[in-house]
């Protein structure tokens, strides 16, 4: 897929950039950033638009799901020192994303430092993708660079309407994410293996009907491995259910199926990892996934890609992200795009 990156972009220099990340991040009771790799994936970018001379870096993002309603529950402010630091550069913080305020703060920004809106989905014109909107979104704004694979699949203000007003280019990471997945969906190598875990079987069977026709042996796992078991679906033979769990309400893939699972990902050349195999947040059910990660990282020699929240939980937790090939920052995204859904992030790229 051939997207406008940023680094086709011509007289960056002076100009008022607006760049749509995806700073929905875990926090703690405290308000701390649980989870940092959201952050620190935009940093090329950033780092890119400043060497280029660009006047101003402002990022916009959504943060939960406050029904277009201003919620101080939902504010970004939180996040504002982790992506300082995720950034090597200050991060300012204004409490809108339309209006006066963010041209009152952006005039006002010094130099070489990055300012950041207050949640688009205070407004519920954000995922409606009124055009209106999105006007309001671009009209202090030279350029569009899309940063935030992980809502390419959605249809929203930010990601779509907003390209009508703006020259509009990927960004860097964008384009790295778009790279892999295309590879692993059009021309991977074989025997090639997808691993699907986590919940909501309705979700997840389309991508596992999917891998069912392209890949050698697709390994499901976690409760849509029990939903399945549960409701007969039939698969190809190539698909392998588990032949054992652990715990009596089957929280965790059992010992047979972890080694047999492990055994198929030793012998892969391509590996697509997107969702963990059973309750992995409480021991002892971490097992199955943890196992898992361990013969991903443990086979150099595959093309790897993990994505989806829960694998990126487990992925940092393991402190593994320089370990385990690549590693999307989308879950649905990731989905849709390997099932050869509609992406209209990525469409008004082209």
């Amino acid at each position: 897929m051939n997207l406008r990156s940023i680094e086709e972009a011509k007289n960056i220099a002076g100009k008022k950039i607006i760049v749509r990340v995806d700073f929905n991040v875990e926090l703690d009771t405290a308000q701390n950033v649980t989870e940092h790799f959201k952050l620190d994936i935009i940093k090329e970018t950033v780092d890119f638009l400043f060497e280029h001379k660009s006047s101003k870096v402002v990022l916009m993002s959504h943060f939960g799901r406050p029904d277009g309603k201003r919620d101080e529950k939902f504010s970004l402010h939180p996040v504002v020192d982790d992506a300082t630091r995720a950034l090597g550069r200050a991060v300012h913080f204004v409490s809108d994303c339309i209006g006066d305020a963010v041209t009152k703060a952006m005039n006002d920004l010094p130099e070489g430092e990055v300012l950041l809106l207050e949640n688009l989905r205070f407004y519920e014109q954000e995922e409606t993708n009124e055009n209106e909107f999105a006007k309001q979104l671009a009209q202090p704004f030279d350029l569009f660079v899309n940063e935030a694979f992980s809502v390419c699949h959605r249809a929203h203000a930010s990601v779509v309407a907003i390209t009508k007003h703006l020259d509009s280019y990927a960004g860097l990471r964008l384009i790295e994410e778009v790279t892999h997945l295309d590879r692993a969906r059009t021309n991977p190598k074989h025997p090639a293996v997808a691993i699907i875990g986590g919940a909501k079987i309705e979700t997840k069977l389309p991508i596992i009907r999917t891998f069912e026709k392209l890949y050698d042996t697709v390994l499901v796992g976690g409760k849509i491995a029990n939903e399945a078991i549960d409701q007969h679906i039939d698969f190809a033979d190539n698909v392998i259910l588990p032949e054992d769990f652990s715990g009596e309400e089957r929280c965790d893939i059992g010992p047979l199926t972890i080694d047999r699972f492990v055994q198929v990902i030793a012998d892969a050349q391509t590996i697509v990892w997107n969702g963990p195999m059973g309750k992995f947040e409480e021991k002892p059910y971490d097992e199955g996934t943890s196992r898992i990660l361990h013969a991903i990282m443990n086979n150099t020699e595959a093309d790897v890609v993990v994505g989806g929240g829960e694998s990126l939980a487990i992925v940092e937790r393991e402190q593994a992200f320089d370990k385990v090939g690549f590693v999307s920052a989308a879950g649905g995204a990731m989905l849709d795009f390997l099932g050869g859904e509609a992406m209209p992030g990525l469409d008004v790229l082209r």
